[in-house]
């Protein structure tokens, strides 16, 4: 049975990051997947302007969504402007509606940057909020709350992650590195000069994707051993060796993640 699922990330390339792997498990499985980039990441770069870049990272985001074939939707609200404000909560409850996820994919609360933070605080101040007719009206209210997942970071205060469930993405790893690939303004301009080292990124792709598995496996993996158990409790024997995954943590505002939906949400996966 097809599930529907959004994830609602600061910027258009941060769901990539954070759940691309599961995104293309579920896109594999027939599934209906949306990445909805609440800000237009439009000051992340060090000479583009704001307007040809936040064009640019649009068409970015919907080229990364076309690898697995998924929908891609980046907001107009200014990249590092966002705040969580009523305004803000009754955009994001019309979005969520209107697609109807079954599963809601967010960043938590503590971060190292307020876009992040605020669209986690946005995600939850909505999540009762979608079940109630009365607000915002014009969009048909969902019935039932969607079960709602944090990403996995580093940050340790003033809680640390805690993973509840970990995926492995060895089998669509080269396709989340494709959507990666896609973010060519992050990818290989604004992260390698933030990093000072935009001088060392290749021009020719071939080079350019070797890169970015190295980058990634250096810098981006999610640490496996640390969700070693979560790993073995849902792979057995086998998640002793898994490397590459992605690990969540469920938020309490949403719907349980009870035996029934993770079947429906993660079988064969």
């Amino acid at each position: 049975m097809p599930v529907r699922i959004m994830a609602v990330g600061a910027h258009p390339d941060d769901c990539e990051f954070r759940c691309g792997g599961v995104a293309a498990l579920w896109a594999r499985r027939g599934d209906a997947v949306c990445f909805l980039s609440v800000t237009n990441g439009a000051a992340g770069h060090h000479e583009m302007n704001i307007a040809a870049l936040a064009q640019r990272r649009a068409a970015e985001a919907k080229a990364a969504a076309g690898v697995i074939g998924i929908q891609s939707v980046v907001m107009s609200i200014p990249d590092g402007c966002l705040e969580p404000t009523l305004e803000n909560r009754l955009t994001l409850i019309r979005a969520v509606r209107e697609f109807r996820p079954d599963l809601i994919l967010t960043h938590r609360p503590n971060d190292y940057h307020p876009d992040h933070r605020y669209t986690a605080q946005l995600v939850q101040d909505s999540a009762f909020m979608l079940t109630v007719p009365q607000v915002a009206p014009e969009a048909p209210a969902v019935r039932t709350n969607p079960v709602i997942l944090y990403f996995a970071d580093p940050f340790q205060k003033p809680t640390p992650f805690q993973a509840d469930l970990a995926i492995n993405i060895e089998p669509v790893l080269d396709l989340k590195l494709a959507m990666l690939h896609a973010h060519g303004s992050q990818m290989y301009e604004w992260l390698p000069w933030l990093d000072g080292k935009l001088d060392q990124v290749p021009r020719d792709e071939k080079s350019r994707l070797a890169l970015l598995r190295q980058w990634y496996d250096e810098h981006d993996v999610p640490p496996a051993d640390a969700f070693r158990a979560v790993l073995t409790a849902r792979y057995g024997a086998a998640g002793k060796g898994m490397k590459h995954v992605e690990a969540f943590e469920i938020c309490e505002y949403g719907s349980p993640l009870d035996d029934r939906s993770m079947r429906l949400l993660f079988d064969q996966m």
